[in-house]
C-alpha cells in the first residue's frame, strides 16, 4: 500500500513539495489512519478536499507534534502534506 506524507510543523526541506492543510476529519479504516483535509488557502470545508492514508505510527508521531492535548481531536489543525500517487 502507497502512503501519503503529513508534518505537524512546517517542513524544513523541500518546502514547494509540500501543501498546507486544515484537517476536516480522521477515522481509522483498514489498519491505518485517514485524514480527510483541505488545502489552507481554501476557506470552505469540502472543495478540494483530499483523503490521505497513513499508518497508525505516523498517526501516533503526528498527534504527539501537534498543539493539542492528549485525546483531543485533530480537527481544524493546520498541517502539512503530500498526496501520493496511487
Amino acid at each position: 500500500m502507497v502512503h501519503d506524507r503529513i508534518h505537524a510543523r512546517e517542513p524544513t526541506h523541500d518546502r514547494d513539495r509540500w501543501t498546507e492543510g486544515v484537517v476536516e476529519s480522521v477515522a481509522e479504516r483498514d489498519g491505518h489512519w485517514v485524514v480527510r483535509a483541505r488545502p489552507a488557502e481554501n476557506g470552505r470545508e469540502g472543495d478540494d478536499s483530499v483523503e490521505l492514508v497513513v499508518t497508525l505510527a505516523v498517526r501516533d508521531l503526528f498527534l504527539s507534534r501537534l498543539d493539542i492535548d492528549a485525546g483531543e481531536s485533530p480537527v481544524g489543525c493546520r498541517f502539512w502534506y503530500r498526496k501520493k500517487r496511487r
